[in-house]
């Protein structure tokens, strides 16, 4: 804005970007003349130019700016900065809660005698509905075979549209470069910088050549692998060398994007001549594509001779080997080859250990990939020339990210191929890799609860955490989309692709992997001819204006949204019921009981599942309650909007592995009564009874996909708590976020070495002055006292607590004229 540059004490570094066109204007950081900017790691520079751009001397400062300058010294010091991102892109899993609470933000405002229109996002935000479908669920609105997302009928199926004033987002609920939290997700929408600690930076070397035969897949797990072996939790990685050319853009859309399996804040590639050519082929804005051309010529130096700078400095080979084989699963090696057999459609199958009974190419950066997609079609058609098939009853599905990836198929003439494997076009999302895999055939559950096998899905997404991908699957592997073909012909895990064959075809004739599997030579050719930036500009103009009853869905224009008290997919969240505009002091926590006692590497699926809704549940009980069949359930992420589902969902996951009961359970033991019972119903009734409730858990707490409900549904079952040896980033600022402590054992301490069973009574002693990363008192019913950490880690995150959280802050502070 203009105020913003009056005042921004750098505006004398603002220059055109190109002299014939003077509107286009940015910050030429090189015009610091400090020698330190030359030093800095291209993703650090990346916050140095939002922290100068955004200087106003309020939220951001320069002594902010002088901080990330000082990078190499400030790195190792735990220096909070401010970070305001130029755009929030959400995922409906995230957006569609944001714009629930939102709403209710907005009535909580009113309250407070507050502007309500205040709450609207001050920056642009983008909503991406891509979590919502469901393979074959018994619905309408599901996609079978080649349905056309463009031409569906909408308006003939129930809505429940959210729009809040200006806030104009219409979504279906019947039936987010550097990840952040959905709730700072929310709070940076309406004008609050991100604060974060200065991250070291780890670069990562790419060299050699890629085998013939590997997928981009195969080296984006590779890579994971490796960064998790490492430990790069909360740093920035840098990839550079002279592998890094051999990398499309989408292969490194895809590496970046593993980000929460490995635990990296971001994975950053320096923009290159195939980044501009990645622009050019896509049809992107030509001024755009210009701008980057000029970046690179000014610093074409720089990037040629850009070696790592950070702390650490890893190379890594690109090369793979195939992991194969069943694992185990603690099954006793007597029972490894115990087979099940079942009819299927009038014939008899069998399933053992490792048997393949889901295989999906599910929406994830794998499948908006060319290379990786047309090596699945050239796959496919080559198996079924060699005769080869999947067998009926294995759940195969194609649900590709964008109707891009229809069109070239298509084009390419593999579709047909893929088809008559049973890779069909289902729709566009994310589906089987966020629970959404829908019910598998009866036959085929009996035959696995009847053997208690360890039954397979092998999918080409990005998550694979257990209990995720389908309740009867307890084996689920990450697969490159030819691979998953491979696995779903062979019907099973158990396959040595070097020594076995796929299968056997109608002639009798054994055929390997090897026999039908394309060269990336003979993949990237398909992709010159057939992906070409005619179709992209065809099927993304469409989005916005093909379907004429879409957008003429009427919605409400009112400033308060109103709530339908009939509605089970949308309710007004309680996290504002009371909220003052006067500061409440933090007590100490008192007298707590553990509600569970967990393990290493909970992860946020664990905390709050996404999919499937057990009929056996507190979920379904209320489901039940408001007079619906078990076949109207939906599943958990379809009813992220409704608060009263998401918390009796929480802990709802059948992997749950509670120390308490000693077994796989969304489970746990009610102390005072030594009741076993779901885990809702434990909490509600501590929460009667007036106690507070504590998490014990161990290394990595709250890994993998970032999720708010994650943080929100422990909040509503009263957690004040919780204890770990270590936490995954996101979910660290989301509890924090919600006001809950994230505490975390001293170095060396543990559960274990600390003789805790979890069946003690917890107080944790607040101070009057609280500080970041301060130790605390933990005293416990049995007379033994030992210390934590508040991993409060900035000064921003103890005002977000002394607030009872970050959305109650941003009330409060939309509450003052």
């Amino acid at each position: 804005s203009v105020f913003l540059v009056m005042t921004n004490p750098y505006a004398h570094i603002i220059e055109p970007l190109d002299p014939q066109k003077p509107d286009h204007k940015f910050f030429n950081l090189k015009k610091l003349k400090d020698p330190r900017y030359d030093q800095l790691p291209f993703s650090i520079r990346v916050l140095l130019e939002s922290a100068v751009r955004n200087c106003d001397g309020f939220l951001v400062k320069k002594e902010d700016v002088e901080k990330v300058l000082n990078w190499k010294v400030t790195q190792s010091q735990t220096v909070e900065v401010p970070f305001r991102p130029a755009r929030v892109i959400l995922q409906d899993f995230t957006g569609v809660p944001a714009v629930v609470d939102f709403a209710a933000m907005r009535d909580a405002v009113k309250k407070l005698q507050g502007d309500p229109e205040k709450i609207n996002p001050v920056c642009p935000a983008d909503l991406v509905i891509d979590h919502s479908i469901q393979v074959d669920f018994n619905r309408k609105i599901m996609m079978y075979h080649n349905f056309d997302c463009n031409s569906y009928d909408f308006t003939s199926q129930n809505f429940d549209i959210l729009c809040i004033g200006h806030m104009h987002l219409r979504f279906k609920l019947r039936s987010f470069g550097a990840g952040v939290g959905g709730i700072e997700a929310e709070a940076v929408m309406l004008g609050q910088p991100i604060s974060m600690v200065l991250p070291e930076v780890i670069g990562y070397k790419l060299q050699g050549t890629p085998n013939k035969y590997i997928t981009s897949t195969d080296i984006v797990l590779t890579v994971t692998k490796h960064l998790r072996q490492v430990g790069v939790v909360g740093k920035f990685v840098e990839f550079f060398g002279p592998g890094v050319a051999q990398l499309s853009i989408a292969d490194r859309a895809t590496i970046a994007n593993m980000c929460p399996e490995f635990g990296a804040t971001a994975a950053f590639f320096p923009v290159d001549q195939i980044s501009i050519h990645y622009l050019n082929k896509t049809s992107f804005d030509i001024d755009k594509v210009h701008f980057l051309k000029v970046y690179l010529s000014a610093n074409r130096s720089c990037l040629e001779t850009y070696s790592c700078s950070p702390v650490s400095s890893i190379t890594v080979c690109v090369c793979v080997c195939l992991q194969q084989g069943f694992k185990g699963f603690q099954v006793a090696p007597e029972r490894h080859d115990v087979q099940v057999s079942f009819q299927f459609n009038g014939a008899e199958y069998s399933l053992s250990h490792g048997s393949v009974v889901i295989a999906a190419i599910t929406s994830c950066t794998n499948t908006s990939n060319p290379s990786v997609m047309l090596g699945a079609g050239l796959l496919a058609q080559r198996a079924v020339k060699a005769g080869l098939s999947v067998k009926p009853y294995i759940k195969t599905s194609l649900s590709p990210g964008s109707g891009v990836v229809t069109y070239y198929l298509k084009e390419s003439g593999v579709m047909d191929f893929l088809s008559q494997l049973g890779f069909e076009v289902v729709g566009y999302g994310c589906m089987t890799c966020i629970g959404n895999s829908g019910p598998l055939p009866e036959s085929v559950v009996e035959a696995i609860t009847q053997g208690d096998l360890v039954a397979a899905g092998v999918l080409s997404g990005n998550r694979n955490f257990e209990g995720r991908v389908h309740p009867n699957t307890r084996a689920n592997y990450l697969a490159s989309p030819p691979l998953v073909i491979a696995y779903a012909i062979a019907g099973t895990m158990r396959i040595d692709f070097e020594k076995e064959p796929l299968a056997v075809n109608s002639q009798g004739k054994e055929v390997f992997l090897r026999d039908i599997w394309p060269t990336r030579e003979e993949i990237q050719a398909v992709e010159r001819q057939f992906v070409i930036p005619a179709m992209f500009k065809e099927v993304y103009e469409k989005v916005e204006k093909v379907n004429e009853r879409w957008n003429s869905l009427k919605a409400p224009s009112d400033k308060l949204y109103t709530w339908d008290p009939n509605s089970t997919y949308i309710k007004s969240p309680p996290f504002f019921d009371g909220l003052t505009r006067e500061l409440q002091t933090p007590n100490s926590i008192t007298d707590a009981y553990v509600l569970l006692n967990l393990g290493d590497s909970v992860t946020t699926d664990h905390i709050s599942p996404a999919g499937n809704i057990a009929r056996n549940s507190a979920a379904a009980r209320y489901l039940t309650s408001r007079g619906l069949t078990p076949r109207e359930f939906n599943s958990y992420g379809s009813r992220r909007g409704n608060d009263a589902v998401m918390a009796r969902g929480t802990f709802a996951n059948i992997r749950l592995f509670n120390k308490f009961i000693n077994k796989q359970a969304p489970s746990t033991i009610y102390l005072p009564t030594e009741e076993t019972m779901d885990v809702f119903d434990a909490a509600e009734k501590y929460q009667q009874a007036g106690h507070p409730l504590l998490i014990l858990s161990g290394k990595e707490y709250g890994s993998g996909s970032s999720r708010d409900w994650a943080a929100k549904g422990p909040f509503l079952l009263g957690i004040k708590a919780v204890l770990a040896e270590s936490y995954e980033r996101i979910h660290r600022s989301n509890l924090v976020g919600m006001g809950i402590i994230p505490l975390e054992y001293l170095p060396g301490d543990s559960a274990e070495s600390l003789g805790l069973t979890g069946r003690e009574r917890y107080t944790v002693i607040i101070p009057p002055q609280i500080t970041p990363r301060m130790t605390v008192d933990i005293k416990l019913d049995t007379g033994k006292t030992f210390q934590a950490k508040m991993r409060f880690d900035t000064d921003v995150e103890l005002t977000y607590f002394h607030h009872g959280g970050i959305l109650n802050y941003m009330i409060r502070k939309m509450s003052q004229n």
